[in-house]
């Protein structure tokens, strides 16, 4: 069988993801786009790519370049626009988070990707971090009862990716306001659903005061509240500014116990009629099992699960796991909520695309 043909755009998530294709039996990697062509070229040498198809051109890219697959690991104003050009060209989509940036954007990604013969799946590799698929089985098989509150903080500080403190230089981060970046803690918890999706949200966190105020990714810290249609309450706490360190930590409450990770790999589970006391448990975001070339993405092994489920989607023809229903069930809230919160901290109702 031909191997499937693999274009990276944007060098340095491309690398990443680029090592990740290379190691996989039915891809190969032949393509890299991106407008610095030195750092192209540098990636292009670890993958063995040739020099005729390194571009700087997106456009001329998707129209020369000898591939079936374009992953998108560009900045995220360049995602929907990207993307919906190679699914206008037929070419499967891989694209990092978040799918868009507007809602205006989603409706037409949404649109392209029905229209394309292509598939599309968001690269959330947070849903495939090993304990996060653990989770998914236990409260699949109900040892936590149902599922009815959730919650997640994604903390990182970032603050020099947002300005050049020396020069005053403000880069696209700066442009982005922290709920907008909800996929890494919305994404897995909304994986732990069957047939539920975010209808309502809300926020709060306006102030700046750690940084300057030179836009939105300011902000200190912002709270999404969000309630799906079967009932099930959602609480996100998101910074890229805070003073500490980072952190990704999720709790999930069901009728009958608790999931919980918090500080890196320490967590507990607690299940009513096993337990006196919750059990502390390591979930690790590796798969202990998993192959040498699943550590190659970083990120643990969630990576080369990943790609691994998005390949066979393509050979299986069916629809990837975060498909664009999904991938706007996951980036639709966020944007929604720093509305809210721009709006007072109003309750608004969340589109939903199917």
């Amino acid at each position: 069988m031909e191997r499937i043909k693999v274009g990276l755009v944007g060098a340095n998530r491309g690398s990443s993801y680029g090592h990740i294709f290379k190691a996989h039996p039915r891809t190969q990697v032949t393509a890299i786009c991106d407008i610095n062509l030195e750092r192209g070229r540098e990636v292009a040498k670890e993958l063995n790519i040739k020099e005729s198809s390194i571009f700087a051109d997106y456009d001329r890219f998707l129209d020369r370049a000898d591939i079936d697959i374009v992953f998108i690991g560009t900045p995220m104003p360049f995602h929907a626009e990207q993307s919906i050009k190679a699914l206008e060209r037929d070419k499967h989509v891989l694209s990092e988070v978040t799918a868009a940036t507007s809602i205006d954007e989603c409706e037409e990604l949404f649109k392209a990707a029905r229209r394309s013969k292509a598939k599309y799946m968001m690269a959330e590799n947070c849903c495939y971090y090993h304990y996060i698929r653990e989770w998914k089985s236990i409260i699949e098989k109900a040892v936590i009862g149902e599922v009815y509150y959730m919650e997640a903080e994604y903390l990182h500080e970032i603050r020099n990716l947002l300005y050049n403190k020396s020069t005053g230089e403000i880069y696209w981060r700066m442009k982005r306001p922290p709920l907008h970046y909800c996929s890494h803690s919305l994404g897995p918890l909304l994986m732990f659903l069957k047939d539920d999706y975010v209808v309502r949200a809300t926020g709060s966190g306006k102030r700046s005061d750690i940084i300057p105020n030179l836009g939105p990714g300011s902000i200190n810290m912002q709270v999404g509240l969000f309630e799906t249609k079967k009932g099930v309450t959602i609480k996100l706490l998101r910074s890229s500014v805070y003073a500490g360190p980072y952190q990704l930590n999720y709790v999930v409450y069901g009728t009958k116990g608790f999931l919980e990770r918090k500080s890196e790999e320490n967590g507990r589970i607690y299940v009513e009629g096993q337990d006196e006391v919750p059990r502390n448990v390591k979930w690790s975001i590796e798969e202990s099992g998993a192959p040498e070339e699943a550590l190659k993405g970083g990120h643990g092994t969630s990576e080369y699960f990943l790609v691994r489920d998005f390949i066979d989607s393509i050979d299986s023809d069916k629809q990837p796991p975060i498909n664009i229903v999904k991938a706007l069930e996951i980036t639709v809230p966020g944007i929604i909520a720093h509305e809210a919160v721009m709006k007072g901290g109003v309750w608004l109702d969340v589109p939903h695309f199917e």
